[in-house]
């Protein structure tokens, strides 16, 4: 399913906004591809010392960062209200495509300028230690890249225990949150998709970016990303005039709306060469990024390995809606992986070849869009970026959700309860609420058929990211597929009182269109026969501008003129009626969440530049507790069984360190993978009665004593967060010091 709004899973368009010239890229079009993904770059390691000196200067002598900002932010907004009011006014007097496309582009250009200078001044301590934080997911195997012994393949990685672990975690925390308290019905479909259905859905036809190749050793480059680059080093050039550099930022400024054979054009004009080898280039080619394959030994069934896990959820839209009893509103989910064959993978997780997505297809009656439980989540105080402020150079904007929905920023109710269910489980498994925000896409970003669409988006040191896409769809993929397949994808409700309305249907006359088609002709009637207002409409338009318009089913085109078919109108009473769900469409790229809490929850102790730690919530750390006897002496054996088996009936995920280091370095390697809490059997535990250990708190590092019989139903409710670590410390005493020693215990 092609996604105005996705990116990720994700669907991700959005261009790297950056002030480093030498590093530009773009991402695609999402004409082409899947939903925008604001990633610009970090900033700060582009300006140079004595700059990010100077500013801190200015705060240290007492002048506001808000302050400072705004006066250096003033006439970038301006210059994005300028060009948003002349888009807006475009639109309204009618201006060629050509005029609009071109005045987006420039808005678009202009709104990334502001986002990157945004970001180049946000407080220096908000930046994290990218290279450190990624030694440390490597050092400790968090994930890796595949086949690294092979030299790697680039976006393919492998998970390792702690990877694994935390995944798993946030997955089921996923689970929880929306399949068991929302009642969604979860399906698990296949990976591998005949390619009819990615036809209907459009992915086959467009869902492809242009590449050139090394004429000489075939390395492939995104073309646009590489025209780029290209351009932006001749324009860092000294001897490059203003004239050339105004226009090539022209060029880059239209870099979305460029088409195949203006990419040719270009890359000749320019004198593309391979960034690697100076070697010469191909022209622009189409490349889809969807893995292809054959289905079965023959080779006579094209398919593909799935870019989206949706399509099966709307192909199994009937069984679905059966088990529902026949009744709307009802969501289905699937967890599954995706794959797309990224010409450039790049950032780590962010931009990968096979992904873990999570979606949810929530069906409601188009004229019902209210949303039960909206009050839920009505109070939230969320940050959201519309597509209103965007296009008049604001910043996000704070407001309760019940708010915007009432003042319209958002479409409806179930759209709004949904963004605040988003926002709730965010939150819970470690994304930062400061660095949390919904941005709301630009009308030029929308499919046409999509009613509203909204991106989470994450900030991190690679700018604000999308993780999450939720996007009314309206009915557009069970049309597609109902069309298709000539099985109707609808939903029947009982009027409370019957109903006239407006019938509109093709009208085939049999006798032409068999003459012509033979045999087939039932194939491309049946066809006709299931087709929608809005289809028939379009077509009944070409009919009458052309004289006839082509269908295409089951492998066959059929070229149908006014003598063949008419459209007909008519009236017809109604006692039930039938309803074509509207699809509210939540998608999470796990990978990208996965990021985003790395990134938010890094921390470094303070004092102790060494010392680094993730300070994952508890829900989703990767073991909830290391147990850790202060010696290897047998006495301590049976308290580490004790407690190994309760925790195990608890239900706590653990690690035993029974190694010989110190306490303190244990607790550091325990610290850097993020387990959350740990119990130390010392020998007090083994000297005294009632049995007791300590647990230690991983954030704070502050220790109570309770008994050791108690410690796993502790652990269990701190990781279900039915206890907080503030309530453990006023219930059990707060841990000195050991009273006995190892001397103690020997002689006993």
């Amino acid at each position: 399913m092609l996604r105005s709004a996705k990116s990720a899973l994700l669907r991700a368009s959005a261009e790297l906004a950056y002030i480093c010239p030498v590093s530009t890229v773009r991402l695609v079009p999402q004409s082409r591809r899947y939903p925008p993904l604001n990633r610009p770059f970090s900033t700060s390691p582009c300006l140079s010392k004595k700059k990010r000196k100077s500013l801190w200067l200015q705060l240290a002598e007492g002048q506001t960062m808000d302050g400072d900002m705004e006066t250096i932010l003033a006439p970038l907004r301006l210059a994005v209200k300028e060009q948003g009011d002349l888009v807006r006014q475009l639109k309204q007097d009618g201006a060629p495509d050509v005029d609009v496309t071109k005045a987006v582009a420039e808005l678009k250009a202009r709104k990334r300028n502001l986002e990157a200078k945004e970001l180049s001044l946000q407080p220096k301590d908000d930046i994290v230690d990218r290279v450190k934080m990624e030694d440390t997911l490597k050092r400790r195997f968090f994930y890796d890249q595949a086949f690294a012994i092979y030299g790697g393949v680039s976006g393919l990685f492998d998970f390792g225990p702690v990877g694994c672990a935390l995944k798993n975690n946030i997955l089921q925390v996923w689970r929880q949150h929306f399949i068991q308290e929302e009642q969604i019905l979860e399906v698990e479909c296949t990976m591998l998709t005949p390619e009819p259905v990615l036809k209907t859905s459009g992915h086959v036809e467009k869902f492809a970016d242009y590449m050139v190749k090394d004429v000489k050793n075939g390395e492939c480059f995104r073309a646009d990303h590489l025209l780029k680059a290209h351009l932006q080093k001749l324009m860092s050039d000294k001897k490059c005039t203003a004239e050339k550099k105004a226009e090539m930022e022209g060029v880059i400024t239209q870099m979305d709306n460029y088409t195949q054979q203006e990419l040719t054009d270009l890359f000749v004009k320019y004198n593309v060469k391979s960034p690697t080898t100076g070697n010469d280039l191909t022209p622009p080619i189409s490349f889809n990024l969807m893995f292809q394959t054959s289905i079965g030994p023959g080779g006579n069934m094209p398919g593909y390995l799935r870019p989206e896990t949706a399509q099966g959820i709307f192909l199994n839209f009937k069984r679905l809606l059966e088990f529902n009893q026949g009744k709307l509103p009802f969501a289905a989910a699937q967890i599954g992986n995706s794959f797309r064959n990224e010409i450039s993978p790049r950032s780590g997780l962010i931009r990968v070849r096979e992904f873990t997505m999570a979606e949810i297809e929530h069906f409601v009656d188009p004229n019902e869009k209210v949303h039960p439980k909206f009050s839920d989540v009505a109070d939230l105080d969320i940050m959201l970026y519309s597509s209103k402020a965007q296009t008049s150079g604001q910043s996000a904007q704070t407001m309760k959700l019940g708010d915007a929905v009432e003042q319209g920023v958002i479409n409806n109710s179930v759209l709004g309860y949904f963004i605040g269910r988003i926002y709730l489980y965010l939150t819970k498994v470690g994304v930062a609420k400061d660095k949390l925000r919904f941005r709301q896409h630009m009308d030029n970003e929308m499919a046409h058929y999509a009613c509203d669409c909204w991106d989470a988006e994450t900030k991190t040191s690679y700018g604000w990211i999308e993780i999450v896409g939720c996007a009314d769809r309206s009915c557009y993929d069970l049309k597609c597929h109902s069309r298709a397949t000539k099985v109707p994808l609808v939903a029947t409700k009982l009027l409370k009182e019957p109903k006239v309305v407006n019938v509109v249907q093709f009208e085939p006359n049999k006798a032409a269109i068999g003459k012509v088609y033979k045999k087939d002709a039932k194939i491309a009637m049946e066809y006709l026969s299931v087709c929608d207002e809005c289809f028939i409409t379009e077509q009944e338009q070409l009919l009458n501008e052309t004289g006839e318009f082509t269908i295409e089913t089951e492998g066959k085109t059929f070229k149908l003129t006014k003598d063949m078919v008419s459209v007909k109108r008519f009236q017809q009473t109604l006692h039930v009626e039938e309803v074509v769900p509207n699809v509210i469409e939540p998608s999470f790229g796990i990978g990208r969440i996965m990021y985003t809490i790395f990134e938010h929850t890094f921390q470094i102790r303070e004092g102790d530049e060494q010392r680094t730690y993730f300070s994952f919530p508890a829900t989703v750390a990767p073991y909830k507790c290391s147990v850790l006897p202060l010696s290897p002496n047998q006495e301590f054996v049976p308290f580490v069984r004790e407690l190994s088996e309760a925790m195990t009936r608890n239900g706590v995920s653990y690690k035993v360190d029974d190694s010989s280091g110190s306490i303190g370095r244990r607790y550091a390697r325990t610290d850097e993978i993020g387990v959350a809490f740990g119990i130390t059997i010392d020998f007090d535990t083994v000297n005294k009665q009632p049995h007791t250990a300590t647990l230690r708190d991983r954030d704070s590092m502050r220790q109570i004593r309770a008994e050791v019989s108690e410690l796993p139903e502790i652990i269990r409710d701190l990781a279900n967060g039915t206890m907080s670590w503030k309530e453990v410390e006023s219930k059990y005493p707060i841990f000195e010091g050991q009273e006995t020693g190892k001397k103690s215990a020997v002689e006993e």
